[in-house]
């Protein structure tokens, strides 16, 4: 069974910083892609940010050098760290384990 719980979401500042983090439960976690997606509201879900299990990464345009995905096997858990936040960054964020298992989400606010 696996289980997803992302945590680190909440209101910062436009130009702020925010680490999410999302835990993993089960045996599945060090031999899968993860990856980062958000849902603004009246979009659709889009991909953020994905981390294969080898540790190669690939980003969405709109945040290429601004935001940075990594895993820790050892703890399962998978990371985004987000720089030079914006307006337009404002979203429920979600962690997903090989595209078939979801987290919760976790909102993320930012104020202009």
């Amino acid at each position: 069974q696996v289980q997803l719980v992302e945590s680190g979401g909440g209101l910062v500042q436009a130009g702020g910083s925010l680490r999410l983090s999302c835990a993993a439960s089960g045996n599945l976690f060090s031999i899968s892609a993860m990856g980062w997606y958000r849902q603004a509201p009246g979009k659709q879900r889009e991909l953020v940010a994905r981390i294969t299990s080898s540790g190669s990464t690939n980003y969405a345009d709109s945040v290429k050098g601004r935001f940075t995905i990594s895993r820790d096997n050892a703890k399962k858990t998978v990371y985004l760290q987000m720089n030079s936040l914006k307006h337009e960054d404002t979203a429920v964020y979600y962690c997903s384990l090989r595209n078939m298992y979801w987290g919760q989400g976790t909102q993320v606010t930012v104020s202009s």
